[in-house]
């Protein structure tokens, strides 16, 4: 049992934005002073929260990390008269002027990814990263050195008469960091996160760190960050573990929060968020990655073609929840092809979300390219040619729309879509932001129907039940030119996301007709992805920074 009288430590996440080092020390100093108003005598904020994450280049030029220097001695002074209170600051640090030492040509960094302790206005102790994550969106050891390299070893020290140990992110998922913040006395381990979201993530992560608690027979108090950064998304649920693993406190997912935790050197207790269905997480995802890219790069508002089929109706519904409907206008450009029910359903999806909606015809525009064009093109069968025409003029329309008003273009292509090709370039890839570039056609169905069961009916039922098409020639269907959705999804998941080879996902099952079409189709695509504007992350393997393939290769395995 316990001897020690509870230790309140307040788990701040915050919504920080890179570059922002004013904004995001107002933000830290705040929550620090609530906590501290709550009783909490120390404060965790999440990994390079001083300067936002992830910085990437930017902590390559020395103004910007002597700018974080000074922001963090401004945040020390900033807590000056709080008396016992200690706040651990996340923020990128370098020893000495120089970012960079050269050896032989070769350019060594000496940037570290780290984590400070601040007490009545000092900078009391700097805690180094040593685990350096390379994988996935992760590019650390690009810009960071590790901890080792700095000759340190754990950073610990006492709060109310408990000692506790700090570690950041990569850190905890290796056995060596902890260890050593206990062989030097720790009795609670601190970790700062700064972990982008996808779907699973939380689970991952609360069992592996469950792992680590119970290895360690201590308590485990994870922050961190909330909101989001160009294309990843931080889902928050900071949380807490005693000494057996057990999940005793979660902040909410996706908001910024300052939870309250109750801490021995077994035990924390503080209040626990119920963790949402997953595609609640999903669908709380995308309308922040909206919200977050719109809002800190200063659009005022967004537009989107509507064509009434389920990918742009999809995309509605999430702008309206992340922007509210006054800052969302929507623009029908219907084609020779476009069926009665399309528009319908347009205006009537536009009407039960209360945006603006237009109409532009398409017809003449078209006409008049194929007039002039129709020189060019004497003896040539109608093709695929003028149905990429038809998708350019409408990129044309919104993003001219869009020069005018200021308002960013949304593009309403899924991961199917991205993955084989069955999108136009400068057509219906032409915008901004792409918001479901990472959510397979399966999966957009489960968000329409999901979104639809939350109290009412915001997608009418015919968009999702309708077959989807293109609409670009007469009596066209997705299916006519792919494989079945559920069929096509499973195998991206397999060979994209799983990296699993053809051989391998035709052993499971799926007809090696298919198998072949699909990873063809993948392969002779990324020229069009790689060209694709930035969009939302949410599963662990995105067409994005975790997709970099040569467009280039004669692999085909």
């Amino acid at each position: 049992m316990s001897t020690h009288v509870p230790v309140k430590v307040a788990l701040v996440q915050i919504n920080a934005t890179v570059g922002d080092l004013a904004g995001n020390t107002g933000r830290i100093v705040e929550a620090a002073r609530r906590g501290y108003a709550q009783g909490a005598r120390l404060v965790l904020t999440p990994e390079l929260g001083l300067c936002g994450y992830p910085p990437e280049d930017l902590l390559l030029r020395p103004a910007f990390m002597q700018a974080c220097a000074e922001a963090l001695s401004r945040c020390a002074r900033a807590l000056s008269r709080l008396p016992g209170l200690f706040v651990v600051v996340g923020h990128p640090h370098q020893f000495g002027d120089r970012g960079d030492v050269r050896s032989n040509s070769v350019s060594v960094p000496q940037r570290y990814n780290a984590a400070s302790l601040l007490s009545e206005g000092r900078v009391l102790a700097t805690y180094c990263k040593r685990e350096l994550p390379n994988y996935q969106v992760f590019d650390e050891r690009r810009y960071f050195a590790s901890g080792r390299d700095a000759g340190q070893g754990a950073m610990v020290f006492e709060v109310g008469g408990l000692r506790f140990g700090i570690v950041i992110c990569e850190d905890a998922w290796f056995d060596e960091p902890g260890q050593l913040a206990k062989a030097a006395g720790a009795q609670v381990l601190c970790v700062l996160n700064a972990s982008p979201f996808h779907l699973g993530k939380l689970a991952e992560r609360e069992q592996r760190m469950a792992q680590t608690a119970r290895g360690l027979q201590m308590p485990l108090l994870y922050a961190h960050l909330a909101g989001a950064q160009d294309e990843v998304v931080f889902d928050g649920a900071s949380f807490a573990l005693d000494a057996d693993g057990v999940v005793t406190a979660r902040a909410p997912m996706f908001d910024e929060a300052l939870t309250l935790v109750d801490v021995t050197e077994r035990s924390a207790r503080g209040a626990l968020a119920e963790v949402p269905a997953i595609e609640a997480q999903a669908w709380a995802a995308l309308v922040v990655g909206v919200r977050e890219y719109v809002d800190k790069n200063g659009f005022p508002g967004v537009i989107i073609g509507l064509s009434g089929g389920i990918d742009s109706a999809l995309v509605l519904a999430i702008a309206v929840d992340a922007l509210g409907p006054q800052r969302v206008r929507t623009v029908m450009m219907p084609s020779p092809y476009t069926a009665d029910i399309s528009w319908i359903d347009a205006r009537d999806m536009a009407q039960r979300l209360a945006v603006r909606y237009d109409e532009i015809s398409i017809v003449p525009m078209f006409e008049d390219f194929k007039k002039s064009l129709a020189a060019e093109f004497a003896g040539c069968a109608e093709d695929a040619t003028e149905e990429n025409i038809q998708a350019r003029i409408r990129g044309i329309l919104l993003m001219a729309l869009s020069n005018k008003f200021g308002s960013i273009v949304l593009t309403t292509g899924n991961k199917s879509e991205m993955a084989t090709g069955y999108c136009t370039l400068y057509g219906d890839m032409a915008g901004g932001f792409a918001v479901i570039k990472d959510v397979a056609k399966t999966l957009v169905y489960r968000l329409a129907a999901w979104k639809n069961a939350q109290g009412r009916e915001v997608i009418p039922e015919r968009i999702i039940t309708r077959p989807p098409s293109a609409e670009l020639r007469r009596d066209q269907k997705d299916q006519d030119s792919l494989p079945p959705y559920e069929v096509l999804d499973a195998i991206l998941a397999r060979y994209m996301e799983q990296d699993q080879g053809i051989d391998e996902i035709v052993a499971a099952g799926f007809a090696p007709a298919d198998v072949e079409r699909v990873t063809r189709l993948i392969k002779i695509n990324e020229y069009k992805r790689r060209q694709a504007p930035v969009g939302i992350r949410i599963t662990h393997r995105a067409f994005g920074r975790d997709w970099r393939y040569p467009i280039t290769s004669k692999f085909r395995a």
